[in-house]
């Protein structure tokens, strides 16, 4: 009888799994960044659904899970020639997201490895026509040429690229050594140029003492004796110097009047 028994439950119980089996793949569970793209028996069945509950009938549908957030994607390091014949290693960040799940799944077969391929081509392209000053100092119009490039080219597939930022740039072993000496070369004239400029406006200046002190004698011979004084001040000797024929003549002067 036990027998019997088991062997009649046995087809129940199967029959129980199988149900929950199926109803455990109907209900779906998304999150507020996902969406669901459903195929039934191969054809697309209307728009994205989610979030929330989603109920597909199994095994008739198939659903994708497409993810809405904004995917930080770092392109490998490329090998680059400028186009003034520097080879250069080149990173960079891409920031994209899925705008529409449904071409991010029909258009496109793995939109993840396309965006990342695509980003890598055009890095090389683009960089490749600028020189690498251009390189180096301007970054932000090659970061715009790259978004504007890269977004046109996944629009198709759904996915809007938000932006693309040059991360780092390997120069050379030797580039490095020549762009150091010519930075210390750079300011070696800038130094130069700013003592000329210093000691043209001091020439200027004294240029213009000395043609105020020419004018009036008296003043040459104030300030002959205020350099003696600070002299004198600062040094503890005993200074000589000449009369200056000015007084001697102010005295003689001065004598004939008696």
């Amino acid at each position: 009888m036990l027998e019997l028994m088991s062997a009649a439950s046995a087809p129940v119980i199967a029959v129980i799994v199988v149900v929950l089996v199926i109803f455990w793949r109907w209900i779906n569970v998304l999150n507020e960044y996902e969406r669901a793209v459903i195929f039934r028996l191969g054809r697309l069945l209307g728009r994205p659904k989610g979030p929330g509950l989603v109920l597909i009938f199994w095994p008739f549908d198939r659903m994708v899970r497409i993810s809405q957030r904004v995917v930080v994607h770092d392109v490998p390091a490329q090998d680059i020639i400028t186009r003034d014949n520097v080879s250069v290693k080149v990173n960079a960040v891409v920031y994209f997201r899925v705008v529409d799940p449904i071409r991010a799944v029909v258009e496109v077969e793995q939109y993840l490895y396309a965006t990342s391929q695509m980003a890598q081509t055009t890095l090389r392209s683009v960089l490749g026509q600028a020189e690498l000053d251009e390189l180096l100092s301007e970054r932000d119009q090659l970061n715009a040429k790259l978004q504007e490039i890269i977004d046109s080219s996944t629009d198709p597939w759904g996915v809007k690229v938000s932006a693309v930022e040059v991360k780092h740039v390997d120069l050379p072993t030797e580039m490095q050594r020549a762009m150091a000496r010519q930075a210390e070369a750079e300011r070696e004239k800038r130094a130069k140029i700013i003592h000329a400029e210093g000691e043209f406006q001091a020439s200027k200046q004294l240029a213009a003492a000395a043609e105020i002190v020419s004018q009036n004698p008296t003043t040459l011979q104030l300030r002959y004796l205020q350099t003696l004084q600070e002299i004198s001040s600062e040094h503890n000797s005993t200074i000589l110097f000449p009369i200056p024929i000015e007084m001697l003549r102010a005295f003689s002067a001065g004598g004939e009047k008696k």
